[in-house]
């Protein structure tokens, strides 16, 4: 079934291309902003790898580098979602959107999302407070209220810590010691084992800090700074699980669904 609504959504991470799976399969018409290099790691389920390739495919469903936005409606009329670099938003929010989506995961206070952005905004996570800088709230820190939606309130601060898969939290995520080039030595979905040598930013060498599976890798050949999230290894050792939607992501976009579908 078809709707009416249109509905932009700020990122197209893998969290945001969560939410924006599970909208798309309850048919709404959709369009995804992206920054000019793309920051995500989980490419193999995100959007935003469209924005290097020209198209992605999250699931069952393809996402489209469009340059030009006026060829959005050739896109919808394949039933595909289109993809624009638009760092700041403006060429989305020109469409007039019924519902902005603000998931960038940026984990703090956001001042370029307003509440006359949309009929209604949505804000993912810390950095948003209902009735301020967005119309509704979803949690996103793992735990009790994860994917549940505040129409008053502001979402839980940033821990800083990963939530933990398998006993795993800090060792799995691997940030960049340096800046520089980078240069991974392994592909998503790849299985390593602790120690061994994974990835080069220049000439320093980063090693895993745990054996599992490779979930999650920077885009090959860009430059990252100190401290940058870049690679992530899961310990369950699933490979599966690199190529489909997450659990958060599912739990998120179900959180979406829901205020969508009480403001409508």
């Amino acid at each position: 079934m078809k709707r009416e609504q249109l509905i932009a959504i700020k990122g197209a991470g893998d969290l945001a291309s969560g939410i924006a799976l599970r909208l798309w399969r309850s048919g709404y018409r959709i369009i995804m902003s992206e920054l000019p290099v793309p920051l995500c790691i989980r490419r193999t389920i995100a959007f935003s790898s469209a924005v290097f390739d020209g198209s992605a495919k999250v699931e069952n469903a393809e996402g489209i580098l469009v340059q030009d936005i006026n060829n959005i409606n050739d896109v919808w009329g394949e039933n595909k979602l289109p993809i624009i670099v638009d760092e700041n938003a403006e060429r989305i929010l020109s469409l007039k959107p019924d519902v902005l989506i603000d998931a960038r995961i940026i984990k703090s206070w956001r001042d370029d999302t307003h509440l006359d952005d949309a009929s209604l905004v949505i804000g993912l996570g810390p950095g948003f407070t209902a009735g301020e800088n967005a119309h509704c709230v979803i949690e996103t820190n793992r735990g009790h209220n994860m994917g549940r939606v505040f129409w008053s309130g502001a979402a839980e601060p940033d821990t800083g810590i990963p939530g933990t898969i398998k006993g795993e939290g800090l060792r799995r995520v691997i940030k960049a010691p340096c800046g520089g080039i980078f240069k991974p030595l392994v592909e998503i979905g790849d299985e390593v084992e602790e120690g061994e040598l994974i990835a080069r930013i220049d000439e320093t060498e980063i090693r895993a800090q745990l054996s599992g599976i490779v979930r999650g890798i920077i885009y090959p050949g860009i430059t990252v700074w100190e401290k940058l999230k870049i690679m992530d290894i899961d310990p369950r050792g699933n490979r599966n699980h690199c190529f489909t939607v997450s659990d958060k992501a599912t739990a998120l976009g179900g959180g979406v669904l829901e205020a969508i579908l009480t403001k409508f």
